[in-house]
């Protein structure tokens, strides 16, 4: 079996034995010694919102094991990941707006990878000021046509 990214063209083939389904391919920006990676397990409860706004210090991958993932990253309009989907995000100055459940009725689990750019810490929450300052760089909102 054969398994091409359909974004990155034919550049990254890759030969996979029929057991094994490539979910995702992407190409993380540079990233430098030192650094450090992670991965996290999330069990979002029915209609839990997630995170606050954020960012990572470096590139994550993750997966949606069970339910649904309300996902949104600045510049990006809002999507929702489904169980069996994937997303990633650059990390750096890019903010990750939501993480919630997308689901009222049911539980979200997914798995992330994260890699941490060095002497910085995986996560920092953004505060409102900065949110103001960069509200023309969100997409528009569902609710805002």
């Amino acid at each position: 079996m054969s398994a091409k990214n359909p974004e990155h063209g034919s550049a990254h083939e890759v030969s996979l034995p029929p057991e094994v389904k490539l979910l995702q391919e992407v190409t993380p920006p540079f990233f430098p010694e030192g650094g450090s990676g992670m991965t996290i397990l999330v069990e979002w409860p029915p209609g839990h919102p997630g995170l606050p706004p954020h960012r990572h210090s470096g590139p994550s991958f993750g997966y949606v094991m069970e339910g649904a993932l309300r996902f949104e990253l600045e510049g990006e309009p809002e999507r929702v990941v489904e169980a069996g989907g994937t997303f990633w995000e650059p990390g750096g100055d890019v903010i990750h707006y939501q993480d919630g459940n997308a689901l009222s009725g049911a539980p979200t689990k997914f798995v992330v990878t994260m890699l941490c750019a060095p002497g910085q810490p995986m996560l920092r929450l953004v505060d409102e000021e900065e949110l103001k300052e960069r509200s023309q760089l969100r997409a528009p909102r569902p609710s805002e046509g």
